[in-house]
């Protein structure tokens, strides 16, 4: 029965410098292989990789020439906006399908017999194609965020990327130019449509706001003030004409108690047709003066009365004692025509002597005359007083039937004081829509203009494309020196492992280090002649090898990279 072979783990001693070199020495061949091997193979990688040349040009973003105070943009979005917009449509597939396939340039002809369209177009826009927004030193242009950008094109061709370039910006140029116009094209299309539809809202509300104010002509509530002052003038004449028919009918009273006393006087004349006595005579001449006087108080006070009532209310106290005065006054008038008439009536009652009839002397028959004379003036008087009352009664009617009428006026405006009101504001508001849309009308014609002239903001070239003389990349030297700087790497990493993997003791350091015994000599080596010049030989054949198919290698490349890159 096999017993069981027991493995005790030992820990590595720590290597110094010399055991670096000495693994070094021992696994050369893992170290030099993998980096000349990398070496070749960054150096063909090198010069086989195409020259890549980058053109790149400067536009310039131009502020408007005239301040906005005077002449203000229509347009709704800054220049850097419009930029990034342009960007897009720039970088369509559309547009960058055709600058590829244009004649003069014909790009990326190895990479579409290869692959589809749509391929090359996404690795023109992604790679090749840089457009880079920037801030020029110093600008303070209304810290409008941005002043210019930069246009770049990566190609194997100078020439091609120059060209590209300045395809690119004449694209920029007129798609700024053309975004422009459309934009003013449609603001200016829109405030004119807004203008046409505004004026004709405006004309309807003028044509009914003209239509109701013929409707209520006379009722409108900016005619309130003028129909409250007609009002105030109708009532004044109205109270003018009441005071002129109480006049007249005060002036009426007095001519017919006039009519009387002269019609009572000619009655006494007609009783005392013969010669009566002096005294009864004198009697009824003091009694008819006496009448004549009480008649001509009343209609005094009848007229100061009439005046006082226009001036003073009803219970103002010159009133009140005017009306007792005039009531003591028609008493006595009245007692004074019934005395009179009972002494007629007692004088006819009483029997008289026949006498014989008297003839009417000269004096009486004048007084008669004069008499007659009186009542037919005064009866004439009194119909042309009614006349005149008449007349003045119908006109008072007239005022009142035009009071009426203002007071139907003031009471329908203030039924249509609502819907006027509506129909002003919404005049008033259109004429204010319209002249606001006039103006924006007026400014979109000046930023035409302005478009027109190019004075507005624009894009410039401040640097036009460049000409690239040397390759942007590959850093050739680079590439040679990371190749070679990881294929080193690689050959250390491989030796490394070579030597963990052999357990073996290398030198006098491993045997005291793992062994603990004291070490009295070393025996060198010895190996058959023949052996070891063999084993060198090979090494020597398959180094020489390697180095000639390097060399072989490197030569190819540098043919092809003076023919085909360099070219």
């Amino acid at each position: 029965m096999a017993t069981p072979t027991t493995y005790i783990a030992i820990a590595r001693r720590t290597l110094d410098i010399e055991d670096y070199i000495d693994i070094a020495r021992r696994h050369k061949s893992w170290i030099m292989g993998p980096t000349l091997f990398g070496l070749v193979i960054s150096i063909i990688v090198a010069l086989v990789l195409p020259n890549t040349y980058v053109s790149t040009a400067v536009m310039r973003i131009t502020p408007s020439q005239i301040s906005a105070n005077i002449v203000a943009t229509t347009l709704n979005q800054q220049l850097t906006e419009r930029i990034m917009t342009m960007q897009q449509d720039i970088l369509s597939r559309t547009s960058l399908s055709n600058i590829i396939q244009d004649p003069r340039l014909d790009l990326y002809k190895a990479d579409r017999a290869s692959k589809p369209l749509e391929d090359v177009i996404e690795t023109m826009r992604t790679r090749d194609v840089a457009i880079r927004i920037v801030e020029l030193p110093g600008n303070i242009v209304e810290r409008r965020g941005a002043s210019a950008f930069n246009i770049s094109f990566s190609y194997p061709d100078s020439h091609k990327a120059q060209q590209v370039v300045q395809t690119m910006i004449t694209k920029f140029t007129e798609v700024n130019l053309t975004s422009q116009r459309e934009q003013q094209n449609v603001v200016t299309s829109f405030v004119h449509d807004q203008l046409l539809e505004a004026r004709a809202n405006l004309n309807k509300l003028n044509e009914d706001l003209t239509s109701f104010k013929v409707e209520n002509a006379g009722k409108l509530p900016e005619q309130t003030n003028l129909n409250i002052a007609q009002l105030s003038a109708l009532q004044q004449q109205l109270a003018t004409a009441t005071g002129s028919m109480e006049r007249l009918d005060q002036s009426k009273i007095q001519l017919d108690a006039h009519l009387d006393t002269l019609k009572q006087q000619m009655e006494i004349y007609n009783l005392f047709d013969k010669e009566p006595d002096a005294v009864v005579m004198a009697a009824a001449n003091r009694q008819n003066d006496r009448l004549a006087m009480l008649n001509k108080q009343v209609i005094d006070t009848e007229s100061a009365l009439a005046q006082m009532r226009q001036v003073y209310k009803p219970t103002y106290p010159d009133i009140r004692d005017a009306e007792n005065r005039l009531q003591v006054i028609r008493r006595e008038r009245d007692d004074l025509i019934k005395r009179d008439s009972d002494d007629a009536a007692r004088a006819a009652a009483q029997p008289k002597e026949a006498a014989p009839k008297r003839k009417t002397t000269l004096q009486q028959a004048q007084s008669m005359t004069a008499l007659q004379g009186q009542i037919a003036a005064t009866m004439a008087q009194s119909t042309s007083l009614e006349m005149e009352r008449t007349s003045r009664q119908k006109d008072q009617e007239e005022l009142k039937k035009q009071m009426l009428a203002y007071q139907a006026r003031l009471t329908a405006t203030s039924a249509i004081e609502g819907k006027y009101a509506e129909l002003i504001i919404g005049q008033r508001a259109a004429s204010e829509k319209v002249q606001v849309l006039e103006g924006k009308e007026q400014l979109t014609e000046q930023s035409g203009q302005l478009l027109q002239r190019k004075a507005g903001e624009n894009l410039e070239v401040l640097d036009p494309p460049s000409l690239p003389e040397k390759p942007a990349k590959p850093n050739r030297l680079l590439v040679v020196g990371t190749g070679a700087a990881i294929s080193l790497i690689l050959g250390l990493v491989m030796a490394g492992v070579q030597e963990a993997r052999d357990t073996s003791l290398k030198n006098l350091k491993d045997v005291r280090a793992y062994t603990n015994l004291p070490v009295l000599s070393s025996i060198p080596l010895l190996e058959n002649t023949m052996l070891v010049r063999r084993s060198r030989r090979l090494a020597y054949l398959t180094w020489s090898a390697c180095i000639i198919l390097g060399l072989i290698a490197i030569g190819a490349a540098m043919y092809y990279y003076y023919t085909k890159v360099v070219i």
